[in-house]
């Protein structure tokens, strides 16, 4: 019976992830609102009555992307944070400021990628979902106590404006994960991802003024 279930088990964890997969993808590259159960059913390689069995709802798929993508944020941040450690016992300690930068990047190029679901700003519905599903909030709140460390030791030594909300820096950092400059210096086909990463993240955090001329 315990291997009957353990298989089955399996079976619905292929089956959650496929779904997940086809919902991050779609998410990406067509955003929440045009992005329809039909379409993630197809993608996924299942009868839609079947995806019911598993995901109740367009909110749901969404928060179980969500739930995803911050999982991996939350696995690169704790490895930044693992190399900080051993850097500095070897003398060579890494400023956060250097670790708000890399978490920035890793945003911008998962959205780069096609990897990075893609959200409304406003919607009641899903922002309800969000805000009810445990395992969302906790990561979410999870995300940011460990960027808001950062954010305050980065003020704290000069590294960041102090005179700046910690909350403002912290949206700010969110922002980029989705944030429309990307996609439209990407869809233009001039540019590559190296030089669009570059690019943005000088801008985030230097600004658009050349230094030394700003008013």
């Amino acid at each position: 019976m315990t291997s009957r279930t353990s298989i089955k088990e399996q079976i619905q964890r292929v089956r959650e992830q496929a779904i997940v997969t086809a919902v991050n993808r779609l998410l990406a590259t067509k955003g929440y609102d045009a992005m329809t159960v039909d379409e993630v059913a197809a993608e996924a390689g299942m009868a839609k009555a079947s995806l019911y069995k598993l995901f109740t709802s367009k909110e749901e798929l969404a928060g179980a992307a969500m739930v995803g993508v911050l999982d991996r944020a939350l696995a690169f941040v704790d490895s930044l944070r693992d190399e900080a450690v051993q850097a500095a016992e070897t003398a060579t300690p890494v400023r956060p400021l250097d670790q708000l930068k890399a978490v920035t990047r890793w945003a911008m190029q998962t959205q780069l990628e096609g990897q990075m679901p893609s959200l409304p700003a406003q919607n009641s519905n899903l922002s309800a979902s969000l805000q009810s599903n445990d395992a969302y909030m906790d990561r979410l709140i999870s995300l940011s106590n460990r960027l808001s460390i950062w954010i305050t030791e980065a003020q704290t030594s000069g590294q960041l404006q102090p005179t700046l909300p910690a909350e403002l820096v912290l949206y700010t950092l969110f922002a980029r994960a989705c944030d429309p400059v990307v996609a439209l210096l990407k869809e233009s086909g001039q540019y590559t991802h190296a030089q669009i990463i570059d690019w943005v993240s000088s801008t985030t955090f230097g600004g658009l003024a050349v230094p030394g001329q700003a008013s």
